[in-house]
């Protein structure tokens, strides 16, 4: 290491005395042609111009055309000319270019699709680009359950397939399904009896982009009770008031059944009786209607959508009253089932058959 050490000194001492006499031949060369061309300036100087000149010349020639190949500014202006006359060439007016690069066009109308087994209304509604409502709308399914062979017609967009009946035009139609008139006209496929007036024709078609359908919304009514009809007497034998699966069995601080079905069926009188209530509130049991049997008992169906009774009316057993929701008191479409025997609530699995 040692040793090392004294190389690099010498190394070093040496270049740089080296260096040293190196600069002063230099400049004693320097100092010689510096005189010489001082007292031969005015000899000389038109040769150096000369010989200037022409080196400049050679060098702009053959070097002018690698400069000008490898110039970024030029190229940058040369490839925006060429992209300009070719966006004039190419120019479509029909067509953003901003947001468009390959046209989709929907599809001219409804087609039908045979349903496949592993087939969901969510793997359907991902694979013709709709909503599983717009299917579901089209269709006039209450529910999301298919199955394999079943036919569905499938609309070319999101939207309500609408048919034509007399009294219609495309502002009542619009209307109806929450959108603004003008996406009708829009849909390049909707045809018009008259194109002036936009008159549609009774039974036909029509595709209403991005439409809706809303449930109807039950009409709350009075608190108001009838009088029992007198004569109207229950077998004491209770019947199913509906179909669906039990979610919620009789307990303590609930003796009552909750059967929910999302199809909202129908929903029928257990027993023979007459109709003390009929209406809705907007909490507790929402739409609800009270049956008394004339023997001590009464029924109870709560949260229904459609109420198709009035109080004071007598049912027969199994006639129909109205049809399962979820209204008031209600997370999801059931029915809240009770049997009275005054003001005592009985458990009604120990009387339904």
């Amino acid at each position: 290491m040692h040793d090392l050490q004294e190389y690099f000194h010498f190394l070093r001492t040496y270049s740089a005395s080296r260096l040293l006499i190196f600069g002063k031949q230099f400049e004693r060369v320097k100092d010689v042609i510096v005189a010489f061309l001082i007292v031969k300036r005015g000899k000389y100087s038109t040769s150096i111009l000369n010989t200037s000149f022409v080196v400049l010349g050679a060098t702009a020639i053959i070097g002018g055309p690698v400069i000008a190949e490898n110039n970024p500014f030029v190229n940058n202006i040369a490839q925006e000319q060429v992209s300009q006359q070719s966006a004039v060439v190419n120019f479509d007016p029909f067509e953003n270019s901003l947001t468009t690069v390959v046209s989709v066009k929907p599809r001219e109308g409804v087609i039908d699709r045979i349903v496949e087994s592993g087939d969901t209304l969510d793997s359907l509604a991902k694979r013709y680009t709709i909503s599983v409502n717009t299917i579901k709308w089209a269709n006039n399914k209450k529910t999301d359950a298919i199955k394999p062979g079943e036919k569905l017609r499938i609309p070319p967009l999101t939207g309500v397939v609408h048919k034509v009946v007399s009294g219609d035009n495309i502002y009542s139609i619009a209307k109806k399904y929450k959108v603004d008139a003008q996406k009708i006209l829009n849909f390049p496929f909707n045809d018009f009896k008259d194109l002036d007036t936009f008159a549609l024709t009774v039974g036909q078609e029509l595709v209403v982009p991005d439409g809706v359908i809303e449930e109807a919304k039950p009409v709350y009514a009075p608190y108001i009770f009838a009088q029992v009809q007198a004569g109207v007497h229950g077998s004491s034998n209770f019947i199913w008031p509906t179909t669906g699966i039990i979610t919620q069995y009789p307990i303590s601080y609930h003796m009552a059944l909750d059967i929910a079905n999302p199809s909202q069926p129908p929903i029928i009188a257990s027993d023979t009786g007459t109709v003390v209530f009929a209406g809705c509130i907007a909490y507790g049991y929402g739409c609800h209607v009270i049956i008394d049997h004339g023997n001590g008992y009464r029924t109870l169906y709560g949260h229904m959508i459609v109420i198709d009774v009035a109080a004071g009316q007598v049912v027969n057993q199994g006639q129909k009253i109205g049809n399962m929701g979820s209204t008031g008191r209600s997370t999801g479409t059931h029915l809240h089932f009770e049997i009275r025997n005054g003001s005592t609530l009985m458990n009604p699995l120990s009387f339904l058959k």
